[in-house]
């Protein structure tokens, strides 16, 4: 996986770089229209269990606690936020987490802790993979909120049907694993509307 490490590194590197005007773009209207942090930062699960902090723009108030899952038009995301979250651009100062080493572009996003302790047996190989900011789950779930928003229980629905889903396309992702399946899965992360 040589070749997926040093993709990672460079890409990153490039993104980070070519982003650093729309990264100033957004840190401005966030403390415009949601004083306080421009950054959310949070306790995620890495590569064979390791906590690690990721690092997304902020796009709920700052009180918001509590519930790990969010629907859509959940009552804690910001107007602001609600834009950066449908393009995805709450998630491009991952590309720090990338360059760091505890991500990659494609892999199993992140779970809380609480998640990843629940994974048993086989499943557990999805560990030995870093998580990503895109991969063959997120492309099947992209409309995650909006699924979440039709359902009365969010939360249970999440648990006994998305993250057992999840689970064994991460499974197959692990067990098939290629770069060219990853340079594929990017292209269609790139080139799906929204």
């Amino acid at each position: 996986m040589w070749s997926k490490t040093i993709f990672d590194r460079i890409f990153s590197l490039i993104g980070l770089i070519v982003c650093i005007p729309l990264f100033l773009v957004i840190g401005i209207l966030i403390k415009i229209k949601m004083p306080g942090p421009v950054f959310y930062a949070q306790q995620r699960v890495g590569r064979k269990g390791k906590i690690f902090t990721m690092y997304k723009f902020r796009s709920m108030k700052i009180s918001s606690e509590g519930n790990t899952v969010t629907a859509k038009n959940d009552s804690r995301i910001t107007p602001l936020g609600s834009k950066l979250r449908k393009y995805k651009l709450d998630e491009l100062p991952e590309l720090w987490n990338i360059l760091k080493g505890d991500m990659s572009f494609v892999g199993p996003r992140p779970d809380v802790p609480g998640y990843a302790d629940q994974l048993a047996g086989e499943d557990r190989l999805i560990l030995e993979m870093k998580p990503g900011i895109t991969g063959p789950a997120s492309l099947k779930y992209a409309n995650e909120e909006e699924l979440l928003g039709k359902v009365e229980n969010p939360q249970k629905y999440n648990d006994e049907v998305i993250f057992p889903d999840k689970v064994r396309i991460n499974l197959d992702y692990y067990k098939n694993w290629s770069f060219k399946s990853d340079i594929l899965i990017i292209w269609k992360t790139i080139t799906r509307k929204y």
